[in-house]
């Protein structure tokens, strides 16, 4: 029994394999279990003579024994299952030679059982749409006789058929006998359940017995959770329009007590029932009933136009001042574009009468012409009657000039009149203007406010003799114009002092950096008196205390905030308030842009001729060209087509320039063709039309250019050739028209390779806005 309890090691793999048997007998089975080794057969039993019956040689009795006895095998243990492992590994590791009929044998092994797994899925494919028709037809009652593959789908035993049909149930033979339940008791095990059952004691004993694991999957949860929670399907019991029923078509909202206006009652009862009240009143009163009864009609109609909820519905327009809310001021700024940022700023004003400026400066405005204000003289008049320091930002044309000329005369109105003591001390104001025609332009229209309050103004620009100028200011001046260079000028030459300056403003300030006036800026700021600047501290933000003292208040206009510009206002403006209008960089959105590629100046030349022919548009007309020599051809080509043309470019002289603006605005004139110095600040009134004979250099040029036409309002039209040339600006250019709502983009335009992406002309020019060393 010992011997059986232990078998012996089995042999290596290098031990001889053992001799065969030398007699007939045939060997034991070696278990089904690989990795048991077959048990040594025992020599104390000597072997039975065999028995001979039927089907051969039988077993020897001492080998039915040691069957029996070896039946109930034990488990290999862990040295025994690794050493196998080992042995397969290193049998697996060696090289094996296969012959080509081999691979070709194996090759065809694989390609028919992927052959037979193939037609495995088509014919379950098939048998389950075949068996989804059957059952849709029994679902609705119907027949349906489907044709049928007999290797897809079972259709009985072969019995059951005739000629290839099915037999009725009548004539169908009994079922047959059910087959033996292969896990009775009584029946041997094949070989494959035997070694799976073995191999499940295994797991059992070295891992021992398998616990219930859980089904649970969050994801599918939620899945589920959350698959009908939104349903965004129609349906017709949703209708929620208009019942056209008679009966439905008054209906009448309940109204509960307590709920409504006056004790339950709707507005239009109990404006009913007040009028009967006042009514009754007058009849049964009839001295001191008509005051009564005029006193609660004034007290409802004052609760009508006062309520909260009326007021609630009605727009900005329509209220009074006092009842104009943050939800009203929102809206009212929405509505002009207008976007604030700076500490404290006052509300923007909705019209002249509530500007806050003094009785004779808006009755100046009246005669003026001005009925409304625009959208930078309503945000920043406010901020500059606070004596704030203020940053604006706002496209061509907005009216600038009056928004910070009327608040510079409500504040020298208040300072002492020049006279023979303080005249010589200079001015209460400067405005500072980089081209000479932009200040020019700003003089003349100082002169329509300051002169009906008595209040002189003088200009200083070059192209003029300086002694002429000095001679103009012999008897003082409130307010100069100038231009950074002719006015440092001045101050050096001893000419000018700024001792009793309290007011700066400096206009299209981006532009006075771009033509190189940011060191003149600078010294003209710094030759200000310092005993007025304002405290950089919350004081500045508090509009009470400005009012208490003379601080000096510096104003800023500008399209653009490059570095120079946001240095000069760092240093010079003491807490500003900042007012944006509009997209900044954009266009005048009732300017219509149009662009045509036109190549060779022969060509435009041609084009423009046709455009100035066509008798769509009427003088003034401006042209822009970007080469000073150009502007001389065009406009003798210009006079040839039978139209008036003058010229205006750096080269001419001041008195030169004065006179082609001139011509051009009292009519003499048709045509101006220009450079990019009347680009900006230029305002000639009813400019319908700007042609660009050569695009800009830049798009903040173009931008300039053609604002010269729809301004104060009105409608105008810029036409732009543009050719090869051009390929760094046309992806700005398509994008500016893509913004403007009353501009197309040409196909030609949208398709050029070069408006697809950025062109890189601003990095070479070494200046943001094309202006540099013009």
């Amino acid at each position: 029994m010992a011997a059986d309890a232990i078998p012996p090691p089995p042999p290596g793999p290098l031990d001889a394999p053992p001799p065969p048997p030398s007699n007939d007998v045939i060997p034991p089975p070696p278990p089904s279990n690989d990795l048991v080794p077959p048990p040594p057969p025992l020599e104390t039993v000597p072997p039975p003579p065999p028995e001979e019956d039927g089907l051969g040689p039988a077993l020897v009795k001492p080998q039915k024994q040691i069957k029996k006895a070896n039946s109930r095998k034990q488990p290999p243990s862990i040295e025994d299952i690794l050493r196998v492992k080992r042995q397969k590994a290193e049998e697996l590791a060696k090289p094996r030679y296969l012959s080509k009929a081999e691979r070709q044998r194996i090759a065809l092994e694989k390609e028919q059982e992927l052959e037979n797994a193939r037609r495995r899925k088509e014919l379950m494919q098939q048998h389950r749409s075949n068996t989804l028709q059957k059952r849709r037809a029994m679902a609705s009652g119907e027949r349906m006789d489907i044709d049928t593959d007999s290797r897809a789908i079972p259709t009985g035993p072969r019995a059951m058929r005739q000629n290839g049909e099915m037999q009725s149930p009548r004539d169908m033979p009994p079922p047959p006998v059910p087959k033996q339940d292969e896990k009775r008791p009584g029946k041997k095990r094949s070989a494959e359940e035997a070694e799976a059952a073995e191999a499940a004691l295994n797991r059992q004993r070295y891992m021992g017995t398998e616990q219930a694991q859980s089904t649970f999957s969050a994801k599918k949860k939620r899945r589920r959770t959350t698959e009908k929670k939104f349903n965004f399907e129609w349906n017709e019991d949703e209708d929620t329009s208009n019942d056209f029923n008679p009966i439905y078509s008054q209906q009448i909202d309940a109204n509960f007590f307590g709920r409504g206006k006056l004790g339950g009652f709707t507005e239009h009862t109990a404006q009913k029932g007040a009028e009967k009240y006042i009514q009754a009143l007058e009849m049964r009163d009839k001295e001191a009933g008509k005051e009564r009864a005029a006193a609660i009609r004034e007290m409802e109609r004052r609760r009508r136009e006062e309520g909260g909820r009326a007021q609630l519905d009605l727009h900005w327009s329509e209220k009074k001042l006092e009842n104009m809310r943050e939800r009203d001021w929102r809206i009212f700024k929405e509505d002009f574009n207008i976007a604030t940022k700076g500490g404290n700023i006052p509300n923007p004003m909705r019209n002249w009468d509530e500007s806050g400026l003094p009785r004779n400066i808006l009755n100046i405005v009246d005669s003026v012409g001005y009925t409304e204000p625009s959208a930078i003289q309503r945000a920043a008049i406010p901020i500059a009657l606070q004596w704030r320091d203020l940053i604006g930002v706002a496209v061509t044309g907005s009216g600038k000039t009056a928004a910070f000329l009327l608040p510079l005369l409500e504040y020298i109105s208040k300072l002492p009149a020049l006279d023979a003591h303080n005249r010589n001390d200079g001015p209460y104001a400067i405005i500072l203007a980089p081209t000479r025609e932009l200040a020019q332009q700003i003089e003349v229209e100082a002169r329509k406010f300051a002169t009906p309050l008595g209040f002189k103004t003088a200009v200083l620009v070059g192209g003029h003799s300086i002694e002429e100028q000095s001679f103009s200011l012999r008897d003082g001046a409130e307010i100069i114009i100038a231009t950074p260079g002719r006015l440092l000028d001045c101050i050096e030459r001893r000419v000018l002092v700024l001792s009793q300056c309290c007011y700066v403003i400096m206009d299209e300030a981006d532009r006075m950096i771009d033509f190189g006036f940011e060191e003149p800026v600078n010294k003209i700021l710094d030759s200000l008196p310092v005993s007025n600047e304002k405290p950089d501290d919350d004081t500045a933000e508090d509009a009470t205390e400005m009012k208490r003292g003379i601080y000096r208040q510096t104003m800023m206009y500008t399209a653009t905030m490059p570095a120079a510009v946001e240095r000069i206002a760092k240093k010079y403006l003491r807490r500003p308030a900042q007012v944006n209008i509009g997209n900044v960089g954009e266009a005048v959105e009732t300017v219509e842009q149009r662009v045509e590629n036109v190549q060779g100046e022969e060509k435009r030349k041609k084009r423009l001729q046709e455009i100035l022919n066509s008798g769509e548009f009427a003088a003034p007309i401006i042209v822009f060209v970007n080469i000073k020599r150009n502007c001389d051809a065009i406009a003798r080509d210009i006079k040839h087509m039978g139209f008036n043309s003058v010229t205006l470019h750096g080269s001419k002289t001041q008195d030169q320039r004065e006179a082609a603006l001139a011509s051009l605005k009292n009519g003499t004139s048709d045509v101006l063709v220009a450079t990019d110095l009347a680009g900006r600040g230029i305002d000639v009134q009813d400019v319908s039309l700007v042609v660009n004979f050569n695009m800009a250099p830049s798009i903040e040029a173009y931008t300039h250019r053609i604002g010269r036409t729809g301004r104060a309002g009105k409608s105008g039209v810029a036409i732009t050739f543009w050719g090869n040339e051009d390929a760094d600006n046309l992806y700005d250019l398509k994008q500016m028209l893509s913004k403007s709502s009353l501009s197309k983009v040409p196909e030609d335009l949208r398709k050029h390779e070069a408006a697809q992406q950025k062109g890189g002309r601003k990095g070479k020019q070494g200046d943001a806005s094309g202006f540099g060393g013009r």
